[in-house]
């Protein structure tokens, strides 16, 4: 077995130092209260007496507060302060003794006072000097390859900033603070152990340019405040990018604490931060009655938005969970998710096709689920436009199969996920979206006018970010593999929202539509819930972003290639149709359409009719009865005429 190294700070080692400073606190107390020639004179007299005395109180003292446990390479202010308590402590109990064995006749009263002094500074400065000798701040951060770090600026001059320079003290770390900017007037120009602060945060090229003068120009920004919202991020990371800078978030405090060194990770800015998006307000308590200690089946529970369905839902104890999707590994991936996050978990896991209606009975009538969000959908505009047949099939008579079967087991309700392209749609998507809004309105519709049955509550909204398929895990890939990135038009714009806030909002709404919220339901039979999505985002500005954020620049670094709108395509896409009036609901972020009604028989009548063409893949005849079930749908030549 190797030696063990000497280290101050063992626990032995630093009670024996503590006992020893004790005994020489006293001594020199008494020294320098009572002077040369008077201390000599004592020291057959209370010195020793008095010295052995101090010395045991002050060892029992110290062992029963446990003062040598602290570890010394960390010590801080909470070990000073526990010195002091304990010489405090120390100082009293000698007092009394020596009342009882002396009353103090000889000793004078002001030396305790001195000697509280003297054993806080004999037993703090040691721990101070081993902790300043091992992090090497006793030399000015004479680590051998400080100079080779990443020099950085700091934006924010906080409690955060004030933690990372800190952590950058000790030896191995990655960066090196060359100055921090601030918006508070009262910081700029003063130091945070040593760093100056150089600015505002406006001033940070003036910052940039004086620190490259001084031969420290930095290579990365880091952000330190949390609160900087999306405008102010994107004014950084153009001010980044143009003088050749990258920027990146510092790691969250936790991670200062546990990390060793030369393990601190930055993080970078994700793509959401500058999307812009407020928080949102939401009422968990009505999204919890939804869901606990119910019977709760997802469809499409391997997607993007079906497993964040299927998480959220996870967390908020539902009595069985049923994972239902056609994709083997898809829903292998999101079973082992919860089987980590919820391993007690009541849940089934089910491979089965929602357009297979006899697979979908069975299930159903085994699982009896009283809550069903059936989010699974073909979604590829181009494929679906390629695919019509298949895309009736999955998207209108899936939705069909899985309505009809919810309403057959009695489920209190089933919801929807939706998309923006069901509203004025170009494509053979959309349109099926738009079949299975009008289906599940007029099933909803039936279920108010004959006040019970399965509730029906639609959710639309637009694109999801990372969702399978879409712009940014392509951008990703594409930059990868050192560009282009192919945007179909300059002006193209989407809607966009995290998959995370986009499910959060679909269980509120969910909430709100069955009077979950404690409230009573909103009069919301037959309508459609729609989320408020923002600002649409123009893709080529989102390209540029993600150039930026990959520390590369955009025409230069990383070319961007315009290839036309593809098959089924809008250059602008819509959340709600010119005839849908919107009615405002309990929460700010959710408003209700009212789409015009379609009679159920009727309706039922044209799906059986749209479904008999598919299986037989009439495509023609599928395209020309789609045109007719949805009046608003254009032909996608005319999408790419209004592009031009």
């Amino acid at each position: 077995m190797p030696a063990r190294r000497f280290r101050l700070d063992r626990p032995l080692i630093a009670a024996g130092h503590d006992v020893v400073m004790a005994a020489i606190s006293y001594v020199l107390s008494l020294y320098l209260r009572l002077g040369m020639a008077d201390f000599w004179s004592q020291v057959h007299g209370f010195v020793i007496e008095g010295t052995v005395v101090f010395t045991v109180v002050a060892a029992i003292v110290f062992w029963r507060m446990r003062l040598y446990r602290g570890v010394w390479r960390y010590a801080s202010l909470n070990d000073l302060i526990a010195i002091a308590k304990a010489t405090s402590v120390a100082i009293l109990v000698f007092l009394a003794a020596m009342f009882l064995l002396t009353r103090l006749d000889a000793m004078p009263r002001s030396a305790l006072a001195i000697n509280w002094l003297v054993l806080l500074v004999l037993l703090g400065g040691p721990r101070l000097f081993y902790r300043l000798a091992k992090d090497r701040a006793l030399i000015g951060l004479a680590d051998r390859g400080y100079d080779a770090r990443v020099p950085v600026l700091l934006v924010g001059a906080g409690d955060a900033a004030e933690q990372f320079l800190r952590q950058m003290r000790r030896p191995g770390e990655r960066y090196r603070v060359v100055g921090l900017v601030d918006d508070d007037p009262a910081r700029i120009g003063r130091h945070i152990h040593g760093v100056p602060v150089l600015g505002s945060v406006a001033s940070i090229p003036e910052a940039v340019a004086r620190l490259r003068r001084q031969g420290r120009r930095p290579r990365r920004l880091l952000v330190t405040d949390e609160r900087l919202g999306a405008p102010a991020l994107g004014e950084m990371l153009a001010v980044a990018d143009a003088h050749g800078m990258t920027l990146a978030r510092l790691p969250r405090l936790t991670d200062f604490e546990s990390s060793a060194p030369g393990q601190v990770r930055v993080r970078p800015i994700a793509l959401e931060d500058l999307l812009g998006r407020p928080q949102t307000r939401l009422d968990r308590a009505a999204m919890a009655h939804l869901i606990e200690d119910r019977r709760v089946l997802v469809t499409g529970a391997g997607g993007t938005i079906g497993g964040e369905l299927v998480r959220q839902i996870a967390g908020y104890r539902p009595r069985r969970l049923v994972l239902l999707d056609s994709s083997e590994h898809n829903l292998y991936q999101i079973d082992r998710a919860i089987d980590e996050s919820s391993p007690s978990l009541a849940r089934t896991v089910v491979i089965a096709d929602v357009r297979d209606r006899a697979a979908l009975g069975q299930v159903f009538e085994s699982e009896r689920p009283e809550l069903v969000a059936h989010a699974a959908a073909l979604k590829h505009v181009p494929l679906s436009e390629h695919n019509p047949c298949e895309t009736v099939l999955t998207n209108v008579n899936g939705t069909r199969n899985v309505a009809d079967i919810s309403r057959a087991v009695g489920a209190t309700a089933m919801v929807q996920i939706s998309t923006d392209k069901a509203v004025n749609p170009t494509s053979v998507m959309g349109a099926t979206k738009r079949l299975a809004e009008s289906y599940c309105q007029a099933l909803d519709r039936a279920a108010g006018a004959a006040g019970a049955g399965t509730r029906f509550v639609t959710v639309r909204f637009g694109n999801v970010l990372g969702s399978t398929g879409s712009v940014v895990p392509l951008f990703q890939h594409q930059l990868a593999h050192g560009g282009p990135l192919t945007v179909t038009h300059p002006e193209v714009t989407r809607y966009f929202m995290t998959a995370s806030e986009a499910v959060e909002l679909v269980l509120q709404a969910s909430a709100l539509a069955l009077g979950s919220d404690g409230a009573g339901s909103v009069p919301a039979q037959g309508r459609i819930f729609v989320l408020d999505m923002g600002r649409p985002v123009r893709i080529q500005d989102l390209a540029r972003q993600m150039i930026r954020l990959a520390g590369l620049r955009p025409d230069h670094d990383i070319a961007i290639a315009y290839g036309g709108l593809r098959p089924g395509e809008k250059l602008h896409e819509e959340l709600f149709h010119e005839g849908e009036p919107l009615i405002p609901t309990g929460h700010e972020s959710i408003r209700l359409a009212n789409p015009r009604a379609a009679d159920l028989d009727q309706l039922s009548r044209r799906l059986d009719e749209l479904a008999a063409h598919a299986v037989a893949r009439r495509t023609d005849a599928v395209l020309a009865l789609l045109h007719a079930l949805v009046p608003e749908y254009r032909a996608p030549d005319a999408e790419r005429a209004i592009a031009q």
